[in-house]
């Protein structure tokens, strides 16, 4: 007998092993979504400096533009001033030249026309002073419009360069965007998945019930297992349904990461059998009033309110719309449904 104990061996252990897989697979899974949070960061950051350096480059397109019209405006302007100059330095040369044949014709009459003569002179003499001004002010002109020229050559490259910059940070925003659509839409993956993994637990804690249904992405509590007739305050056996569902809500919270916005809906619903009852003047307030009981005992469990959202529908979104007590008792309901915020 002592040598068969001798010869009996222990099993091995591998339970520390396990235990360091796991915990090192939960610290990749928590590096990868630390990492995904802080390029998301970074994304938003980069798109919002990319926004204001859009906005800058376009009202700076703007003021060059505005300038650019007035300077052609100034430029119109100078060489219809040109062409007035011009055209009355035409008229008084004609002039000029008349008045000079008028006096080589009085300069062989009588000898008594010194003094118009004289006059006549002194016209020319005259006219001759205004003909230097205006080539003077027609020269001037030129000058100020082969400087207008160069301002407007200048500032035509300088509105071909901003808006090249502009479809440069144009190109560079499209693709922000696209990349930001990817993770918009990777969010909405995870939270479907974090919603199919919520209602398992459901259908986990309320399996075997037939007062319990899943109907598209809601689950239904009928409003006799929360609510007695015509009335708001939770029965006890609905309060034990609530807490049950409230656990699963709370381990929802820890898991799902606090970057993506999301929100249970609890929909009150009615019959549509009136009611009117100094509490409940109608089949809103009443299912108000039970949509609003049901959030209330779930931030008393420990959920978060700005993680629910109730709403009272009263009559008018039935599941059957027969006319018979089945049909009623059907449409008698709270719903749940996880959705985005």
């Amino acid at each position: 007998m002592a040598l068969v104990r001798g010869r009996t061996t222990e099993r091995p252990n591998f339970w520390p092993g396990y235990v360091d897989a796991l915990s090192s697979l939960l610290l990749v899974i928590i590096f990868l979504l630390s990492m995904f949070m802080i390029t998301q960061f970074f994304l938003n950051q980069e798109i919002l400096g990319r926004d204001t350096a859009l906005s800058r480059l376009n009202a700076q397109i703007a003021e060059l533009t505005e300038l650019l019209q007035l300077e052609q405006a100034g430029a119109e302007e100078l060489e219809l001033s040109i062409a007035s100059l011009s055209a009355t330095l035409a008229g008084v040369e004609n002039e000029r030249d008349s008045l000079q044949s008028e006096l080589a014709g009085l300069g062989a009459g009588l000898a008594d026309s010194d003094s118009t003569i004289s006059g006549l002179e002194s016209a020319l003499a005259d006219e001759q002073e205004i003909s230097s001004e205006a080539q003077a002010q027609v020269a001037l002109l030129n000058q100020q419009l082969a400087a207008l020229r160069q301002q407007i050559g200048a500032l035509e490259a300088a509105l071909e360069s901003s808006e090249l910059r502009d479809s440069e940070s144009r190109t560079q925003i499209a693709d922000l965007g696209r990349r930001l659509n990817v993770a918009l839409a990777q969010r909405v993956q995870d939270l479907s998945r974090y919603r199919s993994d919520f209602f398992g637990r459901l259908r986990e804690i309320l399996e075997g019930r037939s007062d319990v249904q899943v109907v598209g992405d809601r689950f239904v509590f009928q409003s006799e297992v929360l609510f007695d007739a015509g009335q708001a305050v939770i029965s006890a056996e609905g309060e034990v349904q609530i807490s049950a569902l409230a656990e699963a809500i709370l381990e929802l919270e820890t898991e799902i990461p606090s970057d993506i916005p999301w929100v249970l809906r609890i929909d009150g619903h009615t019959d549509r059998r009136p009611i009117s009852t100094p509490q409940f003047p109608s089949n809103w307030e009443l299912s108000a009033a039970r949509a609003i009981s049901v959030a209330k005992l779930l931030v008393e469990q420990g959920v978060s309110p700005n993680r629910l959202l109730a709403a009272g529908f009263g009559e008018f979104a039935p599941l059957d719309p027969a006319d018979n007590e089945d049909a009623y008792r059907r449409n008698r309901r709270i719903e749940f449904k996880l959705t985005e915020a």
